[in-house]
């Protein structure tokens, strides 16, 4: 009898096989996925449904991503030269230290605003420098940049790429690529597509370490992203890198 009512209950309901896959897949993340991730999860699971088809069944189950995302947009117009978009979106690389992104994402510690500047390599994903501070200036992009040149001697050929933020129109920015020989790349206007792997970062390391833990000052959490970094760039395996990290991967691939 139960079993004749459960299979009625389903006929009823088409999608409740999914709506029970979704609530699975939202509990065992701890709420931090919405409906994109979890369509995302529903086809690693093969299990193909349209991301909208989601985002409705979600709604209707008043499941509701817990994350709420905090993005700093540096964008405030033309306020120096913008560079046209050399990647367009081919964020792949063949060798270290061909193409480099870079971007700035907000992150609140209770009422104070930190900002994150990192600069990652596209080809394994390393981050090679980056600060942190309380306030989105230049100082904070040029002691970023000061950091990733003192460790190469050359960086000829090398495209960097940027959103339209106001940091990589100004004239100083741009000075110091061009000293270096470096070629500048930015997105287009407010696609941050156009930006993925950046993107794609900041998104991991909100989720496994600002999301994950509870931090009662900001020291703590520099603290704790400064030790982030050292194990996402030295442990934390990827599948795209054959299940190495990446210094692991590039390591391979200079003694290979």
């Amino acid at each position: 009898m139960f079993y004749y009512h459960l299979n009625r209950l389903k006929s009823e309901d088409k999608y409740a096989e999914e709506k029970e896959t979704i609530m699975s897949i939202f509990h065992e993340h701890k709420g931090r996925y919405g409906y994109r991730r979890i369509t995302d999860e529903m086809r690693n699971r093969d299990k193909a449904i349209n991301h909208k088809t989601v985002q409705k069944l979600m709604q209707s189950m008043g499941l509701k991503s817990q994350i709420r995302k905090v993005r700093y947009r540096s964008y405030k117009g033309t306020v120096g030269k913008t560079a046209p978009n050399i990647i367009n979106r081919n964020f792949a690389a063949s060798a270290p230290n061909q193409k480099w992104a870079t971007d700035i994402t907000q992150i609140n510690i209770g009422n104070t605003k930190l900002y994150l500047s990192p600069i990652l390599d596209m080809y394994n994903g390393e981050i090679i420098s980056y600060n942190i501070s309380k306030s989105p200036n230049l100082e904070q992009i040029y002691d970023m940049l000061d950091k990733a040149f003192a460790k190469y001697d050359n960086l000829d050929g090398l495209i960097i790429h940027s959103d339209q933020g106001w940091q990589y129109q100004h004239y100083g920015y741009r000075q110091r690529l061009k000293q270096r020989h470096i070629t500048q790349s930015m997105s287009r206007k407010g696609n941050c597509l156009d930006n993925a792997m950046a993107e794609n970062f900041f998104g991991i390391m909100k989720s496994e370490l600002l999301y994950a833990e509870k931090f009662e000052s900001p020291e703590a959490f520099i603290k704790a992203l400064d030790e982030y970094i050292d194990y996402y760039n030295n442990k934390r395996i990827k599948s795209r890198l054959n299940g190495k990290s990446p210094v692991q991967y590039r390591t391979l691939s200079i003694t290979g």
